[in-house]
C-alpha cells in the first residue's frame, strides 16, 4: 500500500459509502489490506485454513496472543482499486497509538520515490515514528515493493525498522506434460479438474489477409480467435505483475481458449483465475514449451491441478518485488534492516476483497512481510520489557539468517538472480528464536538520533520542531557514520576513515568477545581493540573500526561483516564500502 504524500486532507475528502466509491464509515476495514496485516502479526489460532484447498493448516500470527488495536488512516478509493492514504490521517493514527500505549506500531504503507527529508511533516511515517519511538514504542514499516530496482527502498529513518520481504518454504506447483512426455513445473494457484491433452499454440509470425500473430502477454487479445480457439496459449511478457497473468488469461478465455501459460521474470505473486488455468514460468521454461511447439506439428499439453509444496527443495530468496538499497535520502543508514517472509502469505481478509475465500486470501508484498516482523517484536517486547527500539532492531539484525535455513546462499530476484546482499535483506532473514538472545546489542536512544539529525545537516530549528525542545547542534556537527547502528554502510570512502560502535551486553556478566571480520573486496577493515571483556561495571563497551580502501577509481559497493562472538553467540553486522575518488559523481558509463 502506497502513502499519498501530497495528500492533505483525509476521509473528509472524498464522499464515500457510495456506489462510486464503496467504503466503511468507521474503523471496519473495506478491502482486507488491513485485516491480512493485523491476523499475520497477531491473528489468533485458526485449524483448517487454506486458500483454494492449498497452503492447509493451522493459521495463527506471530504474536497470537497478543491484544490487537488497529487504527485507521486508509480509505478504499474504487477509481485506483485500492486505498489511499493521507499524511494528516497517518500522524492522526499514530499519535492515537501512542496516547493508547501501544507496545508495537505495525505500518504496511509506503511513500514513493523520492522521499521527504525525515523531519518535514509530509513524511508523516518519519515523523509520527520519532515520536514513537521516542516512548519506547517500537515501529515496524514495508521498505516497499518497488524492486528489484536499487535506491527505491522507503522508510528509511534510521529509527524505524524497515522490512525486506522474502518467499518461504512453500510453493504452488503445477504440472504441464507435454506432448513428447517432458514435464514441467509451473506456479499457479489452479483448483482443476485435469485437463486432458489440448491443442498447445504459440502465436507467432504473419498470417492471412494482413494478419500478424504475437505472442506477448500483452498483445493476446488482438490474435484471431481461431488461432486460439479451444487451445492452451504460451505467451511472453517482461512484467513481473500477476496482474499480466490475469490479463492474459482473461483474454484468452474471451477468445474461447482453454487455458494459459506466461513466461516471465520471476515476480512471486499468485493469484486465481476464476477457475481458468492460468500459469506462471520463467523465460528458461517457456523457452523450453516454445522448442516443442516448434518441433512438431500437432502440439499438445495437459494441465494438473496445483499441488502444495512444503520444506526441501525449495529455497529463500529475495522477493523480485522488494525494494533495494541504498537508502537515497541517506546513504549511510542501512536499509532495509531485516527481511521476512512476504510471499503468498496466508491470513484473514475482508469479503469484500476479490480473492476472499472462506475468510482468507494469499497476498504477498513487504506489506506481509512487516507484520511478521512485528509480531517478533512483539513477543521480543515481553521477554524484554526494558529493551529499547533500538536494542530489538539490533537483535533482530544482528541473529538474521544469512544463508538458507538448509544452509545454501540466499538469492536475490529480479532482472538478473545474484546472491543476496545488504541493500536486498539488511542484515538477513529474520531469526526468531536467536533474537531472543542475541548476547550483545548496538543501543539508541533519543539524543543519538537528534545527533544524526544533526550530522545530515538539518537545521536546529527543524529538528527543534521534531522534538519538541529547544536542540543546537555542536560545531563541527557529528560523523552519521557514528550513529550506533547494527551495520557499517560508507557511501563515499576516498581514501580511509575510522568509525566508532558501543556494544552492550546483554548475556552473561563475565562474557568474553572476539572480533571476526570478513572485509569487503579491496578494502581493509580493522577493530581496536580485538576482544571486548565484559563484566558487571562494564555492561557497555565501544571499540572503533578503521576502513582503508584500495581501490584508485570510483566503484560500487561491496560487502562484508563484522561479527563479535564469545563462541555462544555470533553478533554479525554487515559492512557496506563504496570507494568515491570523485565525490557526487553520477556514472551512466
Amino acid at each position: 500500500m502506497v502513502l499519498d504524500q501530497y495528500q492533505t486532507v483525509g476521509k473528509e475528502a472524498v464522499n464515500w459509502n457510495t456506489t462510486e466509491n464503496p467504503e466503511y464509515v468507521s474503523p471496519r476495514d473495506f478491502n482486507g489490506h488491513g485485516t491480512h496485516v493485523a491476523a499475520t502479526a497477531a491473528g489468533s489460532f485458526v485449524s483448517d485454513a487454506s486458500y483454494l484447498a492449498l497452503g492447509r493448516g493451522t493459521a495463527r500470527g506471530g504474536a497470537p496472543r497478543a491484544r490487537i488495536a488497529m487504527y485507521k488512516a486508509c480509505w478504499h478509493l474504487a477509481s485506483i482499486g485500492t486505498a489511499t492514504c493521507s499524511s494528516a490521517d497517518m500522524l492522526k493514527a499514530i499519535d492515537e497509538a501512542i496516547h493508547d500505549g501501544v507496545d508495537v506500531l505495525s505500518i504496511s504503507t509506503s511513500f514513493p520515490i523520492p522521499l521527504f527529508p525525515e523531519v518535514d511533516a509530509r513524511d508523516a511515517m518519519a515523523v509520527g515514528a520519532f515520536h514513537a519511538v521516542a516512548k519506547g514504542i517500537p515501529v515496524v514499516c514495508s521498505g516497499g515493493n518497488a524492486g528489484p530496482v536499487s535506491q527505491t527502498v522507503t522508510n528509511t529513518a534510521p529509527w524505524i525498522i524497515t522490512v525486506a520481504a522474502t518467499t518461504q518454504d512453500r510453493s504452488f506447483p503445477t504440472l504441464i506434460t507435454l506432448g513428447n512426455n517432458i514435464t514441467i513445473v509451473g506456479q499457479a494457484l489452479y483448483q482443476g479438474p485435469d485437463m486432458d491433452f489440448t491443442g498447445l499454440v504459440y502465436p507467432e509470425g504473419p498470417g492471412a489477409s494482413n494478419e500478424t500473430f504475437s505472442g506477448v502477454c500483452e498483445d493476446l487479445a488482438k490474435n484471431p480467435a481461431r488461432i486460439i480457439k479451444e487451445k492452451i496459449v504460451l505467451c511472453f511478457t517482461k512484467s513481473t505483475d500477476y496482474g499480466t497473468v490475469i490479463q492474459a488469461a482473461s483474454d484468452v478465455f474471451n477468445l474461447d481458449g482453454y487455458g494459459v501459460i506466461v513466461a516471465r521474470n520471476p515476480g512471486y505473486q499468485l493469484n486465481p483465475c476464476d477457475g481458468f488455468p492460468c500459469l506462471a514460468v520463467d523465460y528458461e521454461l517457456g523457452t523450453d514449451i516454445l522448442f516443442y511447439i516448434r518441433s512438431t506439428r500437432s502440439p499438445v499439453a495437459k494441465i494438473q491441478p496445483t499441488r502444495t509444496l512444503v520444506g526441501l527443495p525449495v529455497a529463500t530468496k529475495v522477493a523480485t518485488f522488494s525494494s533495494r538499497g541504498p537508502s537515497s535520502i541517506s546513504p549511510a543508514i542501512l536499509k532495509p534492516d531485516i527481511a521476512a517472509p512476504g510471499v503468498n502469505i496466508l491470513a484473514a481478509t475482508s469479503p469484500n476483497d476479490t480473492f476472499y475465500d472462506r475468510g482468507f486470501a494469499m497476498k504477498s508484498g513487504t506489506s506481509m512481510s512487516t507484520p511478521v516482523v512485528a509480531g517478533i517484536v512483539a513477543l521480543l517486547k515481553s521477554l524484554h520489557p526494558h529493551w529499547s527500539p533500538a536494542a530489538i532492531r539490533s537483535a533482530i539484525v544482528t541473529t538474521a539468517w544469512r544463508t538458507d535455513p538448509s544452509g545454501e546462499p540466499i538469492f536475490a530476484d529480479g532482472s538478473n538472480r545474484k546472491l543476496a546482499d545488504p541493500f536486498d535483506y539488511g542484515g538477513g532473514v529474520v531469526n526468531s528464536e536467536k533474537a531472543a538472545k542475541p548476547g550483545l546489542v548496538y543501543d539508541m536512544g533519543v539524543n543519538d538520533y537528534v545527533l544524526y539529525l544533526c550530522s545530515v545537516g538539518y537545521t536546529d530549528s527543524s529538528i527543534t520542531r521534531l522534538v519538541r525542545k529547544k536542540t543546537v547542534c555542536a560545531n563541527p556537527n557529528p560523523s552519521v557514520l557514528d550513529l550506533n547502528l547494527p551495520s557499517i554502510t560508507i557511501p563515499n570512502l576516498a581514501k580511509e576513515v575510522t568509525i566508532t560502535r558501543t556494544v552492550t551486553n546483554v548475556g552473561p556478566v563475565g562474557s568474553v568477545y572476539k572480533a571476526v571480520i570478513e572485509a569487503p573486496m579491496g578494502v581493509n577493515v580493522t577493530v581496536t581493540p580485538r576482544t571486548l571483556v565484559f563484566n558487571a561495571k562494564n555492561r557497555k563497551l565501544s571499540f572503533k573500526v578503521r576502513v582503508i580502501t584500495n581501490h584508485r577509481v570510483n566503484t560500487g559497493y561491496y560487502f562484508g561483516s563484522l561479527t563479535w562472538t564469545d563462541s555462544v553467540h555470533n553478533v554479525a553486522i554487515p559492512v557496506s564500502v563504496r570507494t568515491q575518488i570523485l565525490q557526487r559523481y553520477y556514472d551512466e558509463n
